[in-house]
């Protein structure tokens, strides 16, 4: 054999790809898998989960191949639903409560799983109503895990990891609290047009919080609800913080009105709604307006029930995905 047929040979003999070669370098292969953590309050009362389902189902019409889990924020809500889901005659009694709720997890432990399951591009949405204690905190706990970082690229837990934006917004410049707060006021049109139907006054229950200053949100909402619909009244303070039920009622009885629709700026009607809002004690709001003589209406359906209210959410959870190069499918 000539000596240039054998080199020709050798050549071809070396340059044809194994396929053993191909399937060790896919075999180390990351493959992005995306995920939306629907981050909530909580709630205990069973009636109120309506509003969280339904949230949860405008996004899965947006984004139908994408999964989302609901975590509960508040440690004293996942502990009630820890201690119901050893009850079994809780579980007999209540078989309509999908088990993502009698075994809801935390933040940390949600992102955690779906880590572990292979997810590395997630967007956590928030069903905050403002930027405030339990939003900063979902921060910080998101922040801290995007932040891991290993010697070797390819072992980062996360790839994209984010938070979006509470329902009236939040600090920055990208998307200006401004503009989120007319949104969430054209969204509760529906709201305004019962106010006038029934010819009273539009009250909201807020959360609030004392150690954070939300109260300035609730009242922007408040001037743009007015400015929207200036033939209704509307009027909004909190459990917690400023503006109290006194600082509302203050204004409310300059306006001499007499009739009033109460309804909680919540994203459930919980325990909130039940109790401090129309609860039979003395020091309910619906107790307090009816001593001072104002009729009231009471509405007990959380914001997240209303379809204009719960398409923020679903608008926010988009943008943090594009503003992280996150593609929701």
């Amino acid at each position: 054999m000539k000596l240039t047929t054998l080199i020709f040979a050798a050549t071809l003999l070396f340059s044809i790809p194994t396929p053993h070669a191909g399937a060790a370098k896919d075999k180390y292969k990351v493959e992005d898998k995306q995920a939306i953590v629907l981050a909530v309050f909580g709630t205990t009362v069973e009636s109120g989960l309506k509003g969280l389902f339904n949230i949860r189902e405008q996004l899965e019409k947006k984004f139908p191949e994408t999964p989302i889990r609901f975590a509960f924020t508040s440690n004293i809500i996942r502990r009630v639903w820890q201690k119901r889901a050893k009850d079994p005659q809780y579980l007999a009694a209540n078989p309509h409560i999908p088990d993502d709720i009698i075994h809801v997890q935390g933040p940390l432990a949600t992102i955690a799983n779906l880590q572990d399951a292979g997810y590395n591009m997630i967007v956590v949405q928030p069903t905050h109503i403002t930027p405030a204690e339990e939003f900063f905190d979902l921060c910080s706990y998101v922040e801290a895990l995007d932040s891991i970082d290993t010697i070797k690229a390819k072992y980062k837990p996360f790839k994209r990891l984010t938070v979006g934006r509470p329902a009236l917004g939040n600090f920055g410049v990208k998307h200006p609290y401004a503009k989120d707060i007319v949104a969430a006021a054209e969204a509760l049109a529906d709201d305004a047009e019962l106010a006038r139907k029934e010819n009273a006054a539009l009250v909201y229950m807020g959360h609030g919080n004392k150690h954070y200053p939300s109260g300035g949100a609730y009242l922007e909402l408040a001037a743009r609800m007015r400015q929207l619909y200036p033939d209704v009244h509307t009027y909004i303070g909190s459990v917690e913080g400023y503006p109290s039920f006194d600082d509302m009622f203050e204004k409310l009885a300059k306006s001499g009105i007499k009739k009033v629709l109460l309804k909680p700026f919540m994203v459930v009607a919980g325990d909130h709604a039940k109790n401090d809002m129309v609860g039979l004690t003395p020091d309910s709001w619906k107790s307090k307006l009816e001593k001072l003589g104002i009729e009231v209406v009471p509405i007990m359906r959380g914001l997240g029930e209303e379809e204009k209210f719960a398409e923020i959410f679903v608008r926010n959870a988009a943008e943090a995905a594009e503003d992280a190069e996150i593609i929701l499918k």
